[in-house]
């Protein structure tokens, strides 16, 4: 696979280290980043790699660019929280609580239902991405990168099975959630319990084609895993 140029590279690093900066509190919003020139100069990048790195922070929300006002960084109601990257610099630069909770209570709101649409609409191919995940979660476990990513694909072929393209849309957000907290909980402690049991029952539910059950099958498994995301909270 051919690597990507090396001004795209750098500019993505910076607007990561830029990212982790803002969503940390180093910079807060309403502050004006240095100028264009006197960056690129002490990061010993080009003005074009910077520009690039701003215009990505920018389309996240993270800051506004302005004639002759240069660029600041926005307040934290502009910051899409929902985009990958800024919930990985958010992880990255220590979550706080309330930050947690309010991604399972978007899970909680958004998951159940699109398990019970996935319960009405599946069809074998849908169950059959769904299967192949679990398989992998229960072989790989969630301590592994590639288990993780079979829990993150597992979550994605739900929200597939809606056929509803705007909770499709949502897929890399919840994703990235599902992904993120499950590595916070288990930085610290192995994982106090498998989960693959109640992915397992949400798979069973919307391969019987049980709206009801799919959907209480799903609350539960966002239950668990906030209940052992906080354990990690409280630890």
């Amino acid at each position: 696979m051919a690597r990507p140029p090396a001004a795209l590279r750098i500019h993505g690093t910076i607007a990561r280290d830029l990212g982790i900066a803002i969503v940390s509190g180093r910079y807060r919003p309403g502050d004006v980043l240095s100028g264009e020139i006197a960056f690129a100069e002490r990061l010993k990048v080009s003005r074009t790699a910077y520009r690039e790195a701003i215009r990505m922070l920018a389309a996240k929300g993270l800051v506004e660019s302005r004639p002759k006002s240069g660029t600041r960084v926005s307040e934290r109601r502009r910051w899409n929280l929902l985009d990958p990257d800024v919930l990985a610099w958010l992880f990255a630069a220590e979550p706080g609580e309330e930050l947690i909770r309010a991604l399972f209570e978007l899970r909680m709101i958004v998951e159940p239902a699109a398990a019970e649409l996935a319960a009405r609409r599946r069809d074998g191919r849908d169950l059959a991405s769904m299967g192949h995940a679990l398989e992998e979660m229960a072989r790989l476990g969630l301590g592994s990168e590639a288990g993780r990513a079979a829990d993150q694909g597992f979550h994605d072929a739900v929200l597939a099975a809606t056929r509803n393209p705007a909770l499709v849309s949502l897929s890399s957000s919840i994703a990235a959630a599902v992904g993120w907290t499950t590595i916070f909980k288990q930085r610290e402690r192995a994982l106090p319990r498998d989960p693959v049991p109640e992915h397992r029952a949400v798979y069973e539910a919307i391969a019987a084609g049980d709206p009801a059950a799919a959907r209480a099958a799903m609350a539960e498994l966002v239950r668990l895993a906030l209940a052992d995301t906080t354990l990690s909270l409280d630890g």
